[in-house]
């Protein structure tokens, strides 16, 4: 029934309701979200919402038109009143003498009675119209910040929150687009209310009628007015963050994106950025408004500012900075066992512009994920345990950059569990997280860790019991190892990694001879072991042996699988896995068209022996009176320990080497002895 008299309007309304759920269905499918899902679902009711808003918004438009209409016609019949007015004053002071004056002044004052009326009826409309227009509008501004509060306390601050989270691998959905959209629609809708408060402050201006109802409107345009600076200001967010583990003269990158510049024409004029690194108290100070977060930067960046740009086909007003680098950097104070690579910095993105041709000016900056500078790379481990630390536990609304000191062992091995899956391809089991949680409270004998909280001190700050290195230090190394030289066989399962050395020899001794397990080292930092079961040359009891640790220095040279299939004692992977099944496919293939080189030199290959443990399939190699440098020393878990701890594990046995030089390097090592080659 409302729109029986403007079919048009419905027509435009069904036609942007249709338009919105095309959008609806293409951010969906775009971003691989199920139509079921939670987040459609959320996405759905907040573009209902908004809908209804922009429906009423279109409804207090047409009350608008109508009243003003109204208004215009009551200024035409006030002015013929007026007129009528003069006219019998005119008549007043004829002669009253004259029958046609008489009749003429009878039929006046009737005219002027029956407009009077028509226009006290229409003064009693148009107040009334007034008060209903007061009333929608503030009803709809109430509806726009609800919605608005939904979307930029909840939708945005949890985009942000999983923006911070994903700094620590955290799977992202990135639905900054479908929030941009939201923006938008409020931005269009907020800016429509505002200009519709003013025409109803001109016309309230332009006929001024006593009324008894206190006037709202310049509290309502206040209120709008408010709602549209904090859409802005919120919506200037940083899109790609900044390094968060930032090395001096270092260069990096940084996107900042205004969600709704498109729509209110920011990019008519647009705005230039400013990037400048701020510290931990600066920032507070900021958030606080007070004047030392606007003073002097604590550092210096190169290339820090840019100018905003649109892209049409996007939709997008944003920058991207490419090459800044930071040059300089102030530190504070430090206090008890604080380092640098404690101390956070925030970048600190501002800019201003104007919005609706100079009339409103908004000044507008947003802080960075915490950053922790280093000025070399044995600053990094420590450096990530801060920001992952941040990322993981900062709470909502907190002070710059304010983390519990204690957190319970659940969320702590969440954490780590998300960053070693990122880093590696393959989450910890709960045996592994059973192993971590024991290793960082220094305790073997806790069954059930959830109600225990570990300290920021034992996460990275103490050593581990008669170790010189830190938890978090361990498991960065391990997490560094896996990532760049065993990613494959940690995926595919072949490695168990976190498990300790007596568990290790419990699990092999149950086992048949030949059975290895690979584990990371509790002594070396970045360290796996070979751990397997077999038999001596001079015994035939069956022992649990364990390689000296292999390091990435050692995988740079020969990798894990190669190192696996030199070995003749590594038959089955624990528990029963033939060891060509499970790393084959990870061996270095070798034919003989690889032997020779381009220059004409023939190319050696590094075997790995482990020398007087029977079994081996290769031939001897003599040792030479200066021992090879890697892989070290043996470690053997058993009887015979003395034994063979002093054995050397030799990987040098060449194949096809260039002769031409042999004799120079025996003149020059006269007690070398030369060992035996064979050919393929």
């Amino acid at each position: 029934q409302r729109y029986n008299l403007q079919p048009i309007n419905l027509v435009r309304i069904m036609q942007h309701c249709l338009n919105t759920e095309l959008k609806l269905v293409q951010q969906a499918e775009n971003a691989g979200v199920d139509l079921g899902g939670g987040s459609n679902s959320v996405a759905s009711e907040i573009l209902q919402q908004i809908e209804v808003i922009r429906s009423r918004t279109q409804d207090t438009a047409d009350e608008l038109r109508r009243m003003e209409q109204e208004q215009e016609a009551f200024a035409l019949q006030y002015h013929e009143c007026t007129k009528l007015n003069a006219h019998l004053s005119h008549l007043q002071n004829q002669p009253q003498t004259n029958p046609q004056n008489i009749e003429l002044d009878k039929k006046l004052r009737q005219q002027k009675e029956l407009l009077e009326s028509t226009l006290s009826r229409k003064v009693s409309g148009l107040l009334q119209q007034r008060i209903m227009l007061q009333d929608k509008l503030k009803a709809t501004l109430s509806l726009i910040s609800t919605v608005q509060s939904r979307i930029l306390d909840e939708e945005l601050i949890r985009w942000k929150r999983d923006q911070q989270l994903a700094g620590n691998g955290a799977k992202f959905h990135n639905n900054l687009d479908a929030i941009q959209e939201w923006c938008e629609s409020l931005a269009e809708i907020n800016w429509m209310n505002r200009q519709q408060i003013k025409d109803a402050e001109r016309l309230k201006t332009k006929l001024p009628l006593d009324s008894q109802v206190a006037d709202i409107l310049f509290q309502l345009n206040q209120q709008i007015t408010q709602l549209l600076s904090s859409l802005v200001t919120s919506t200037f967010v940083i899109e790609k963050q900044p390094p968060q583990v930032m090395k001096t003269n270092t260069r990096f990158t940084a996107t900042v994106r205004l969600l709704v510049g498109g729509k209110l024409n920011v990019h008519m004029t647009p705005p230039h950025v400013k990037v400048t690194i701020i510290s931990e108290q600066q920032a507070n100070a900021l958030l606080k408004n007070e004047k030392a977060g606007k003073g002097d930067a604590s550092g210096e960046i190169l290339n820090n500012t840019g100018v905003m740009e649109y892209q049409v086909a996007t939709r997008q007003l944003a920058v991207s900075f490419r090459n800044m680098q930071l040059k300089k950097i102030k530190r504070a104070e430090k206090k008890g066992t604080e380092s640098v690579m404690d101390e956070k910095f925030s970048l600190l993105f501002s800019s201003q512009f104007s919005v609706g041709s100079g009339e409103l000016m908004f000044q507008v900056w947003t802080l960075s994920l915490p950053v922790v500078v280093i000025v070399h790379g044995n600053q990094e481990p420590h450096a990530w345990a801060t920001v992952t630390w941040d990322n993981a536990f900062a709470e909502p609304g907190r002070s710059p950059f304010v983390v519990p000191d204690k957190v319970h062992w659940p969320f702590v091995g969440e954490a780590l569990n998300i960053k070693f899956c990122s880093q590696t391809g393959r989450a910890l089991t709960e045996d592994s997280l059973q192993f971590l949680a024991e290793k960082a409270f220094r305790s073997s004998g806790v069954n059930d860790f959830t109600n225990m909280a570990l300290s920021w001190s034992q996460f990275c700050k103490e050593p581990l019991p008669e170790r010189n290195f830190t938890f978090w230090e361990w498991f960065y190394a391990v997490m560094k190892l896996t990532r760049e030289h065993l990613k494959g066989p940690w995926v595919d399962g072949c490695i168990l990694g976190f498990v300790r050395k007596k568990q290790a020899e419990e699990m092999l001794s149950a086992c048949a001879n030949g059975t290895f397990l690979l584990r990371f080292s509790d002594s070396e930092l970045g360290g796996v072991t070979i751990a397997w079961v077999g038999t001596s040359e001079d015994s035939k009891i069956s022992e649990v042996f364990m390689l000296l640790p292999f390091t990435s220095k050692d995988f740079s040279i020969r990798s894990l699988a190669d190192r696996i299939s030199d070995l003749p004692h590594l038959q089955y992977l624990y528990p029963d896995i033939c060891k060509t099944q499970a790393f084959s496919k990870y061996y270095t293939p070798f034919s003989d068209n690889q032997t020779t080189t381009n220059n004409g030199y023939v190319k050696p290959m590094l075997v790995t022996q482990i020398p007087r443990l029977g079994g081996s399939s290769l031939p001897p190699t003599p040792q030479p009176v200066f021992q090879p440098q890697s892989p070290e020393n043996i470690s053997v878990v058993g009887d015979n320990v003395n034994s063979y701890a002093a054995g050397g594990m030799d990987y040098t046995e060449l194949l096809g080497v260039d002769l031409s030089g042999l004799d120079d390097t025996l003149e020059t090592f006269p007690d070398f002895v030369p060992p035996q080659f064979s050919s393929k």
